[in-house]
């Protein structure tokens, strides 16, 4: 039995990432904990935020038909709140107001989460 991956996507959040991809080239995640938006997952140009100690990298996601890993990253402090739960990516109807690329397209990813375990 494997364990169950910490972060993963909605097929809705897949497509829209190998849309992204096909546009911006490779990407990564990064989700802060933030008020409003800021805690929303953020999807930029792989490498155009800059992560570094108080920054954890929860998984690589396999996107089929992306070429490359897709980073999942997150605050410390974030992930001391989240760690006990699996992150489920997905993607709603609305704009948000932060600089994550999918804003143009009138959509924005949105966390789900689950207890590990469940």
């Amino acid at each position: 039995m494997t364990d169950a991956p910490r972060v993963e996507l909605t097929p809705a959040a897949a497509d829209l990432v190998r849309r992204l991809r096909e546009a911006h080239g490779p990407l990564m995640f990064h989700q802060s904990g933030g008020c409003c938006d800021g805690s929303a997952p953020m999807c930029y140009p792989e490498g155009e935020f800059r992560t570094g100690d108080s920054d954890v990298c929860l998984a690589s996601l396999t996107v089929d038909g992306v070429a490359e890993p897709v980073a999942f990253w997150m605050s410390k402090s974030q992930y001391d709140v989240w760690s006990h739960t699996r992150l489920v990516v997905d993607v709603v109807p609305g704009r948000g107001s932060g600089f994550s690329l999918e804003a143009p397209e009138g959509v924005r990813f949105l966390i789900r989460s689950r207890l590990v375990g469940t």
